[in-house]
């Protein structure tokens, strides 16, 4: 049995890099399938209300958003690093490959394919951004979406013109997951030549070198299994005060956690531990007992409850 449980399902971009990077680490995971759409019962008695996809559980500590999840892995399986070149400039790389290419292409799909899509999803994900989908702009949209994906492909395709296999240098980084996502998006929907991809030679071939690292090793897990390992297990947080929090927050304040872009749905717990980089939160729930909830602090506001 892996310690690893990776809640998500199998069509989200979002899951994608995180899937590579466990293939990256070499590592053995379980799979929890989670729906599409809400409600999602057990990933709620573990997050507290938390929705988005994908959700790293590892025994009772509950870890949100990919951004979180990747530094979490690699704290913790160090080698091969998502680093290779250094801190900083990966990512600052996968923040900005994500922030600006994930949008447009969920978009494309979401106007040019909407028979693919789910019963109920399109209003499952107006709820979850906080404004209505209309259909028919959503089509008008398509030609500046494709504008806007070709601009930034085109920053990417630039970065591999002197041969190098990876977006910095020889070896597969965090960058190289996070700008590989919402590629293997558009193609998984649309073929390997999906426009605006098709007019990026270099940037195909290293889409294809990023999907040669596979997922690792991946067995099933159902979510009520993964209920019962946090039920079972402890989490592994204590009290850590930041001395340089800008609003002064301490360990023991209850706070809410709460997405600043989608699915703003508030988590609230008590302040365990904080940094730069992540807010842990301790919280109860009647089906699993008490768990510890991480979240990133770059993308999330934290506020007292």
């Amino acid at each position: 049995m892996t310690d690893i449980i990776l809640h998500h399902y199998d069509t989200s971009p979002y899951s994608e890099k995180v899937r590579l990077g466990l293939g990256l680490k070499g590592l053995a995971w379980a799979s929890v399938e989670l729906p599409v759409i809400m409600p999602k019962p057990n990933l709620t008695a573990l997050t507290g209300g938390y929705r988005k996809t994908p959700v790293l559980q590892i025994g009772a500590d509950i870890y949100c958003d990919s951004q979180l999840i990747m530094r979490e892995l690699e704290r913790r399986y160090p080698t091969p690093s998502f680093y290779p070149a250094g801190h900083g400039a990966a990512d600052a790389l996968a923040w900005w490959a994500e922030k600006t290419t994930f949008s447009p292409a969920a978009g494309i799909l979401f106007a040019k394919r909407p028979e693919v899509l789910p019963e109920g999803f399109l209003e499952d994900r107006a709820k979850f951004s906080g404004r209505n989908i209309d259909p028919a702009a959503m089509k008008a949209a398509v030609p500046n979406l494709l504008d806007q994906l070709r601009a930034h492909f085109d920053w990417l395709n630039q970065m591999l013109t002197d041969g190098r296999s990876f977006l910095q240098g020889s070896a597969a980084s965090l960058a190289d997951l996070a700008a590989y996502h919402p590629v293997w998006f558009l193609q998984h929907n649309f073929g390997p030549l999906a426009a605006p991809l098709d007019g990026f030679p270099r940037l195909l071939s290293w889409a294809e070198r990023v999907a040669a690292i596979g997922h690792g090793r991946r067995s099933l897990m159902t979510s009520e299994q993964a209920l019962d390992v946090a039920r079972a297990a402890t989490s592994i947080a204590s009290a850590t005060p930041d001395p340089q929090d800008p609003v002064g927050r301490k360990p023991g304040q209850t706070v809410t956690v709460t997405p600043d872009d989608t699915g703003r749905d508030p988590v609230i717990g008590e302040l365990v531990a904080s940094g730069v980089h992540e807010i842990v939160i301790r919280r109860s729930d009647s089906a699993i007992g008490e768990v510890c909830v991480h979240f990133p602090r770059a993308g999330f506001v934290v506020a007292p409850a």
